[in-house]
């Protein structure tokens, strides 16, 4: 058996699948990301599933949301009605011409939680999705987890994050350590379950039959289209449903390939359901509700899954290329 963890793209909505992890880890011996034999992240799933392969637990990182997501983005300080306004008009301003949130700021409070870890320190075998803005390609961050991958695993586990998590108009594109500019994972696989099905069948050479894939989404917003929509009608939708279109043809991947649900349930989704515009990628003033939605689809879900995916540890992860001594 193989086990695979997929964590979707949501910005500060990430904070509900930390949680999720985090209330499972709580019965486990070992933190949750030793129990995986491949973790995929996209955007804040990838800070996460970048973590999470580092040996860092889902708590700590869980924390990194509740307590760092405000200074993040802009939101630290006063929290009156005033403040919340005023900070509101500045960041409005700022998003007109530049980026409205400061990727510095997120690079420091990264940093203070993955370090100077290289990829290839991972304990786990990771896939973190980006997109190449002057190239206009898809780029992939991995593991060394076959013998083409001769390159990521000497980068920063930070530029990955920052790589990964630069969503488009919300922070500056990346500049990786080799001056590439990436962007958000998430302008073309915000759900990268079905890349990671693919990557385990295709690049691992493990067997369809023997994969487990535990999909977190962030929160999945409930809305209705109309019928006959013009520009009007249709307006910030537009998103919601693209951004939908390709998780639902992700998950449809990943099934297929796998014999879900027609030979065996081999895929398993987790995003609670709520009101569309209720959560927003950067509104920090609904965190302890994103953390209590991922506590109790944990308390929910562990029962099933807990026989699935958290047994035993996986098998350690030995990669094909290693990292020298004195550069780990």
């Amino acid at each position: 058996m193989r086990r695979i963890l997929s964590i979707d793209g949501g910005g500060i909505k990430g904070t509900q699948p930390a949680a999720f992890l985090a209330g499972l880890e709580e019965d486990l011996d070992e933190p949750i990301g030793r129990y995986f034999d491949l973790i995929a992240g996209t955007s804040t799933g990838g800070i996460l599933a970048i973590g999470l392969a580092l040996g860092i637990q889902a708590k700590t990182l869980l924390e990194l949301y509740e307590n760092r997501g405000p200074t993040i983005f802009g939101q630290a300080g006063d929290n009156s009605w005033f403040g919340r306004k005023a900070r509101d008009a500045r960041a409005a301003l700022r998003h007109l011409v530049k980026p409205k949130h400061d990727a510095s700021t997120l690079r420091d409070e990264l940093h203070a939680v993955l370090g100077d870890k290289l990829i290839g320190e991972a304990e786990t075998r990771l896939l973190i999705p980006a997109w190449d803005a002057d190239q206009r390609s898809v780029y992939i961050y991995k593991t060394s987890h076959h013998p083409r991958l001769t390159k990521d695993y000497r980068k920063p586990a930070l530029d990955a994050a920052m790589a990964t998590s630069a969503a488009p108009t919300y922070f500056a594109r990346h500049k990786t350590v080799d001056d590439v500019g990436l962007l958000d994972g998430g302008t073309w696989c915000n759900n990268p379950v079905g890349v990671a099905t693919v990557e385990a069948i295709s690049m691992l050479g493990w067997s369809s039959q023997e994969l487990h894939i535990l999909s977190l989404g962030c929160v999945d917003e409930v809305y209705m289209l109309p019928e006959s929509p013009g520009k009007a009608g249709l307006g910030l939708k537009a998103l919601s449903l693209l951004m939908d279109g390709q998780s639902r043809g992700a998950l449809g991947i990943a099934r297929h390939l796998t014999g879900d649900p027609h030979d065996r349930t081999a895929v398993h989704r987790y995003s609670p359901s709520v009101p569309d515009g209720f959560f927003s990628l950067d509104d920090t003033t609904k965190i302890q509700r994103l953390k209590g939605l991922g506590a109790s689809s944990a308390r929910h879900a562990s029962p099933t899954l807990t026989p699935i995916f958290f047994q035993q540890p996986a098998e350690p992860f030995v990669p094909v290329h290693q990292l020298e001594r004195n550069a780990a």
